[in-house]
């Protein structure tokens, strides 16, 4: 008689529990891969599919790296929240179990949403789409800049120290002796403002390309913070998949260009050069986190990550980087120059 697996079978008992799930209902579930710091599960009921994540205590990297769990329900928060604002923005959410540290959402299929990542991968670069999520992300910043009830509810300091400057910015400063200062100055601004909410996982790999434009997932790092965050974050995907894939370095550039652009003009809650400022020599020390950090891009070859490290380090020496100056050099050095 097949027995399943643990897992799963809380799985199931956890959809049953919900009522997403009969005794007499016809189901298949599979354990999805590519989960870095959660497990995630599709299931499929009687024509409906569910998407199952549960948070893992320990992540799936190299370096030592823990994180509390409780951060699936700060991610279920962060969906509830933005969904009032647009619910195409964000999955549907069905159900939680905070005792499991867990949550069940719609699935959305590949098919008819695919992943920004895989789509810039393959060479499919919608530079029209860039500029969606620019204009998406300027608008779950501004209408949460300035809200305390909002900066209390997302009060999530440990959490985002966990996940996101000690693994990132100051694991990299760590090797890095002749940067060390700034980057620890960056990493502490960062954690002393309180603007706006930030995703803080505002990356290719968490936006899905859906019918009605960008769905945003994967919020479990978010804290109220500073918006510079979430924009220096996605910018250094765009310049560090020029260098993976060069033969679209053009559009990856043009897109970068779309989604800064497209951001900037949407600012209401502050001047946008003075987060401009502030986002450019954030964008330098996440182009170094991402080969030196605690979860280095898996993609990049050895070479490659030498050619980002370097840049980066120049970028951090300069005390008067903006962001056109970085992508005008990160063009001039892919080209040669």
């Amino acid at each position: 008689m097949f027995q399943m697996p643990e897992d799963l079978f809380e799985i199931v008992s956890v959809l049953r529990e919900m009522g997403l799930l009969h005794d007499d209902h016809q189901f298949a579930i599979e354990k999805l891969g590519g989960g870095v710091s959660c497990d995630v599960y599709r299931v499929d009921v009687e024509g409906r599919s569910y998407c199952v994540k549960r948070a893992l205590p320990k992540l799936r990297v190299a370096a030592d790296w823990c994180a509390p769990v409780a951060r699936s329900h700060t991610e279920v928060e962060w969906i509830t929240l933005v969904s009032k604002l647009d619910p195409n923005l964000v999955a549907e959410i069905l159900g939680e179990d905070r005792g499991r540290h867990l949550f069940v959402m719609k699935y959305y299929s590949p098919e008819h949403y695919p992943v920004w990542k895989s789509q810039l991968a393959s060479g499919v670069v919608d530079v029209e789409f860039a500029r969606q999520v620019g204009a998406a992300l300027a608008r779950i910043h501004a209408a949460t800049a300035g809200r305390r009830e909002v900066a209390a509810q997302f009060a999530n300091d440990e959490q985002f120290y966990a996940l996101r400057l000690e693994p990132y910015l100051l694991y990299a400063a760590e090797r890095h002796a002749d940067v060390a200062v700034r980057i620890r100055a960056i990493s502490e601004s960062i954690a002393g403002a309180r603007i706006a909410l930030m995703h803080g996982d505002f990356s290719p790999k968490n936006i899905l390309c859906g019918p009605q434009g960008p769905m945003i997932l994967d919020a479990e790092t978010a804290c109220y913070g500073d918006p510079a965050f979430d924009f220096a974050f996605c910018l250094n995907h765009l310049l560090l998949k020029c260098v993976w894939h060069r033969e679209h370095r053009g559009r990856y550039l043009a897109s970068f260009d779309a989604l800064k652009d497209a951001y900037l003009a949407r600012i209401t809650w502050e001047d946008a050069d003075v987060l401009a400022i502030r986002a450019a020599p954030l964008l330098a020390a996440f182009l170094l986190a991402r080969v030196d950090g605690k979860s280095p891009v898996e993609y990049l070859a050895d070479q490659n990550k030498e050619f980002v490290r370097q840049i980066a380090l120049q970028f951090l020496h300069n005390s008067w980087l903006t962001l056109d100056g970085i992508a005008a050099h990160w063009r001039s050095r892919l080209e040669g120059g």
